[in-house]
C-alpha cells in the first residue's frame, strides 16, 4: 500500500487516533486467556461475581464457573475480599473485562494431580456412570474417564457394573485432549506386583510356550521363564518339557513394574545340570528348600 492510499484511508476512517488511545486504555494487555491470576471478589450478583485482579477493569466470574461441585450459595465458594486464584477463560471484551473461572482451575489442578499419580503408578477409586459397547464411563474427582472392555475384570455383564466403585490404574492421562483412559486390570496387576520381590519362590500356571521361553501366570501377573533359565543344560524344545496349564514353581530373578515384566528361573533350583528335565517332579516337590539354599539361607 502506498503512502497516498494510506493517508486517504486514515482521512476516511471515522476511528480517530483519540478513539484508538481510548480503546487501548480500556485494554490491559498483561491479562491473557489461559493465565492464572490472583484476585479478590468484591461483589456478588445472582449470575456471578465481580473480581478485582489489579487491572484497569474488574473481571467477571459467571455463576457456572464458581466451582466444580454444584453451588447454591456463591458466598460459600467465593468469600468476599479473600485473596484467591482464578483462571482467565475469555479474553477482554470491548470494555476491557476478562472472564474468570475457579471451576476450570480446579479441573486443571485435578489433571495435574492425575498425571503425577500416573507417573507414580498409583491406583484410584472410580465410580461407573455409564456403559457402552466398548467399555464403561467412570467418574473420577468430577472428571469423565473411560475403561475399555478389555481392561475390565468383568467383561460380559457390563450393565451390572453401573453405580459400582472400581479400583483402576492409569493407561492415558492427557490434559490437552482431555483423554482419561483407565484400567481395572492394571490396578490388579499393580497390587499383585507389590507382593513380589526378587529371590521369592512363586507358584503359577503355564499360559504360553514360545521358542524363547514359557509364560507363567502368577496371580494376575504374567512372568517369563526364559529358555536359558529353565535348566543348566541345553534345551532343544520347550514343548517337549512343558504343557499349557501345567503348575510350576520358580524363583523371581528380575522385576520391572513400570514395564510389567517379571523374570523367573527354575535353573537356580537344580542340584545338577539337567535335573529339571530329568526329574521335574522331585525339583518341584522340594522347591522351597532349594529356593532357600539358592538364596544362601539354611533350608527350613
Amino acid at each position: 500500500m502506498n503512502s497516498e492510499s494510506q493517508l486517504s484511508q486514515t482521512a476516511n476512517s471515522s476511528f480517530s487516533m483519540d478513539d484508538f488511545a481510548k480503546a487501548l486504555e480500556k485494554h490491559d494487555y498483561q491479562f491473557q486467556k489461559g493465565q492464572v491470576v490472583h484476585g479478590k471478589v468484591f461483589q456478588l450478583e445472582h449470575d456471578g461475581a465481580y473480581v478485582d485482579i489489579g487491572g484497569k477493569s474488574s473481571a467477571f466470574l459467571p455463576r457456572e464457573e464458581a466451582s466444580l461441585r454444584a453451588v447454591t450459595d456463591l458466598a460459600e465458594v467465593l468469600p468476599l475480599q479473600e485473596d484467591m486464584e482464578f483462571l482467565i477463560i475469555r479474553d477482554q471484551d470491548a470494555e476491557g473485562q476478562v472472564t474468570l473461572s475457579r471451576k476450570q482451575l480446579e479441573i486443571q489442578h485435578i489433571w495435574e494431580k492425575l498425571v503425577q499419580m500416573q507417573e507414580n503408578s498409583q491406583t484410584v477409586q472410580v465410580r461407573v456412570t455409564g456403559v457402552n459397547k466398548g467399555g464403561v464411563t467412570v467418574d473420577l474427582l468430577g472428571l469423565r474417564g473411560f475403561i475399555p472392555r478389555s481392561h475390565l475384570a468383568e467383561r460380559d455383564n457390563l450393565d451390572a457394573l453401573k453405580g459400582q466403585t472400581l479400583t483402576a490404574g492409569f493407561l492415558e492421562v492427557n490434559l490437552n485432549t482431555k483423554k482419561l483412559i483407565l484400567s481395572q486390570r492394571l490396578a490388579t496387576r499393580s497390587s499383585n506386583f507389590s507382593l513380589l520381590e526378587v529371590g521369592q519362590l512363586v507358584e503359577g500356571k503355564i499360559t504360553g510356550i514360545k521358542p524363547f521361553g514359557v509364560f507363567v501366570e502368577l496371580n494376575g501377573v504374567s512372568a517369563l521363564l526364559h529358555i536359558k533359565q529353565v535348566s543348566q543344560k541345553f534345551i532343544e524344545s520347550l514343548e517337549k518339557v512343558f504343557q499349557i496349564g501345567q503348575p510350576i514353581k520358580a524363583v523371581i530373578i528380575d522385576l520391572d513394574e513400570g514395564k510389567g515384566r517379571v523374570a523367573i528361573s527354575t535353573r537356580v533350583l537344580e542340584n545338577f545340570p539337567g535335573e529339571v528335565l530329568e526329574n521335574m517332579e522331585e525339583v518341584m516337590s522340594s522347591a522351597e528348600a532349594r529356593a532357600n539354599r539358592a538364596a544362601n539361607k539354611p533350608a527350613e
